[in-house]
């Protein structure tokens, strides 16, 4: 084998040792299914609405994490409530690579590779959730966020690991909103619960699972 190939071959396990925010969930399905009521989850939760619009609220955005193959994807996560404040209808955006293959995930660790702001495998699934914040919004507050994030998603045309992945998209909407924003070199689930720590204080509604 020529040094040429052992350097290659040597870059290739290093990228899938630490590429991220991959689009699938296949690898955490068994450990993962079945812990939303697990003992080392965290759930936090509101004892009583702090602000009005938190309770009134007929919208929402939830910023999440979940696991995958690697460290895990970050996304958020909108749509509308009903009176109850069960979800009626979602949508998700989120900057991943535009495949599935694992190649892409390994090249964006160097330059940025085409990108999607859509759903990916596992984002709707509570069984792969790691950590979750929501705040509900009324409708002119919702309306907002969501011409922001259209016109975000018409100009995130790359994904790289270091300068542009799917925590600094979700930073970008949080920052929209008025929020403080984490550094996005943190892992997914990290990245999610400092984000809801930062801004949410102690009334925020959100979710930690075991550490992905």
């Amino acid at each position: 084998m020529t040094l040429m190939s052992v350097r290659l071959l040597s870059v290739i396990a290093l990228g899938l040792a630490v590429a991220g925010c991959q689009t699938s969930d296949a690898s955490k399905s068994g450990s993962v299914a079945g812990t939303g009521d697990n003992a080392a989850a965290v759930q936090v939760t509101s004892a009583t609405a702090a602000q009005p619009e938190q309770k009134n609220g007929r919208y929402y955005i939830e910023f999440r994490s979940r696991y995958a193959l690697t460290y895990g994807h970050t996304y958020v996560m909108f749509g509308r409530l009903d009176k109850a404040g069960n979800i009626v209808d979602r949508e998700v955006a989120g900057l991943h690579p535009a495949t599935n293959s694992v190649v892409p995930y390994i090249l964006g660790h160097y330059i940025p590779v085409p990108a999607e702001t859509g759903e990916s495998d596992g984002d709707t699934d509570d069984r792969y959730r790691s950590a979750t914040w929501r705040v509900t919004l009324n409708e002119a507050e919702y309306n907002k966020v969501v011409a922001y994030i259209r016109k975000l998603q018409a100009r995130s045309r790359f994904w790289q690991a270091t300068t542009f992945n799917c925590n600094a998209f979700v930073g970008e909407i949080a920052r929209s909103m008025g929020y403080k924003a984490p550094g996005h070199l943190l892992r997914p689930q990290h990245y999610i619960v400092k984000l809801r720590e930062m801004n949410g204080g102690p009334n925020a509604v959100g979710y930690t699972g075991p550490p992905g």
